[in-house]
């Protein structure tokens, strides 16, 4: 019976598949006079009709004994109807289809291609990421070509650092005088010297001649000036704090002469400058005074303020508008000092000093000495300035914190030093030590950060530079002398070793090794390679031949250096 089955299916499916054959044999010349292609399969149709077939061969099988024929699946028979395809429409199908993507393709690249040409959309994005902040929009023809030399050369600075690679200056010293203060500012450098001298580098222009800044001593008594206290200086102004109270204010664009001339009835303990505007603030025994200039020019006293204890550090806030803002301590005491306003106490607990200051615009950050019966480890608070309330208590360090960077910290982070030799960088998010790093082999006396670096100075004179995502020191280098200042820019950096005796060594006395070892140190390095002028790290190696004494080291040089 099995075998009559089958034979049946065989005539059916021969009978049909003829059938077939000659309806498309008449179909084909009517096709053609209509339309110049060849008709297609209707797949739907030859499908079921190949399904129905499969499944009566698969029941004739099965009564047969034979083993069963696997059904198609629908992925099959779609692809065994797109196989059954004729060539000519398989290329007109996969033509259309290509010229759909290629119309979609030209679209989006057009619309890409406006965008990527955008100026105010590439200025903007060099905006954002601080490069040419003070530039306007019609100052560049092409901010998308800016835009990649100001990342190619962030890339290029970032190498350098980590490679030490670049130029480094010493700046050069004043013979018979050691070394009192430093500060600096956008690459401007001051300093100030046992003998009364006070001197301003620029950086940015190696072949610059650092004047001397005049003070109104008389020239009859050489040798009588007194010491400069403190120094600092902004984009504009240059201020002296002496040992003998008074204090001089100079206007960097006009002259080397002081603008104005202040006098305190003792010692000068504490001496601020406002990096913005023209704010001047000093603390003489127990009075704290501001001074700036009204519309006419002329300086005044803005505020004074009486305090209890002497002062130890003092900070103008930044950006305070019309009234001026500042922070000082004294002893336990911490004091927010607004010109419109009384001295108001921010912080006070009894017997715990504060050891180091910093401030921000609307914050201040300062470290405490924890002394008395219960002793809770040292500290470093951080207060809001609008709400005048602890907003942080951060670490609980066994040595006195001896440095904070709040202002040149990135956002939410801090860094601070520690007489335990560590650096730490504290998250004011979450009030904890991100990272704690043993920098020194004594204290930290100086510390700053940025947004992947920190560079620490310490008391015996080494400094380090971190790269703190990864916890690497990249470099260091070594003085004498302990490090007490230090500034730093995306392709600048300024050190500054200033000694612990302020002893006057007589160079007639001394040979010029110990004289040079005593007086102190700034340095000065440059990471940007288009502005490198010199390759030699030692300046004395950068005299020309018209010149035989090479600076002032007291030395001639038989065969000076040619300038290469």
């Amino acid at each position: 019976m099995a075998e009559h089955s089958l034979d049946e299916f065989r005539r059916r499916w021969e009978e049909e598949l003829a059938q077939t054959q000659a309806l498309r044999k008449r179909r084909r010349p009517e096709a053609a006079e209509r339309r110049p292609r060849r008709p297609e399969v209707v797949p739907g149709r030859d499908e079921q009709q190949a399904s129905g077939y499969l499944a009566l061969a698969q029941g004739l099988l099965e009564g047969a004994g034979r083993p069963p024929v696997a059904r198609a699946t629908r992925a099959e028979r779609q692809e065994a109807a797109s196989r059954s395809r004729s060539p000519p429409a398989r290329e007109a199908a996969g033509g259309g289809e290509q010229l759909v993507d290629q119309l979609i393709r030209d679209l989006v690249s057009k619309t890409w291609k406006v965008i990527a040409e955008d100026e105010v959309l590439w200025y903007r994005l060099c905006q954002q990421e601080g490069h040419l902040p003070e530039s306007s929009i019609s100052d560049y023809s092409c901010w998308k070509l800016i835009f990649q030399e100001c990342r190619a050369k962030e890339h290029m600075l970032r190498t350098n650092w980590k490679n030490r690679k670049g130029a480094v200056s010493e700046l050069e010293h004043i013979p018979d005088a050691v070394l009192c203060d430093v500060h600096s500012h956008d690459g401007v450098v001051i300093a100030g010297y046992t003998s009364g001298d006070v001197r301003v580098w620029d950086t940015r222009t190696w072949d610059y001649t650092a004047p001397f800044l005049e003070s109104d001593y008389e020239e009859d008594e050489p040798g009588m000036q007194p010491y400069v206290s403190f120094v600092r200086i902004n984009s504009s102004l240059a201020v002296a704090a002496y040992e003998d109270g008074f204090l001089n204010i100079w206007d960097l664009r006009t002259g080397r002469y002081p603008i104005h001339r202040f006098e305190h009835d003792a010692r000068i303990q504490a001496l601020a400058l406002s990096q913005e505007d023209a704010t001047v603030a000093t603390a003489s025994a127990f009075d704290v005074v501001m001074l700036c200039p009204n519309e006419e020019g002329y300086w005044q006293i803005a505020a004074e303020f009486e305090v209890q204890k002497l002062v130890d550090y003092l900070e103008i806030v930044p950006d305070t508008g019309r009234y001026p803002v500042a922070v000082a301590t004294a002893g336990d005491l911490v004091y927010l000092l607004k010109a419109e306003d009384s001295a108001r106490t921010l912080h006070y607990v009894y017997g715990q000093p504060v050891t180091c200051l910093d401030v921000s615009a609307n914050q201040a950050a300062f470290g405490v000495k924890s002394l008395g019966w219960v002793y809770e480890g040292n500290k470093i608070l951080v207060y809001s300035l609008e709400a005048e309330r602890c907003l942080s208590k951060l670490g609980n360090a066994l040595g006195d914190f001896t440095c904070v960077n709040l202002r040149d910290s990135p956002p939410n982070l801090m860094v601070s030093g520690n007489m335990d030799r560590r650096v730490r960088l504290h998250d004011l998010r979450t009030d904890t030590i991100a990272l704690s790093i043993s920098a020194h082999q004594l204290g930290v006396s100086s510390v700053q950060m940025d947004d992947w670096k920190i560079v620490s100075g310490g008391e015996e004179g080494l400094v380090s530079v971190w790269d703190y995502r990864m916890n690497q020191k990249l470099w260091e280098v070594h003085s004498r002398h302990p490090v007490r200042h230090i500034s730093f820019t995306c392709h600048s950096l300024i050190t500054a070793h200033v000694p612990y005796e302020r002893v006057v060594r007589n160079a007639d006395l001394d040979n010029f090794v110990t004289h040079r070892r005593h007086r102190g140190l700034i340095q000065a390095y440059e990471f940007a390679v288009d502005r490198l002028a010199f390759q030699s790290t030692v300046p004395i190696c950068r005299s020309s031949c018209d010149t035989i004494p090479g600076y002032n080291y007291d030395l001639a040089l038989a065969f000076p250096c040619d300038n290469i």
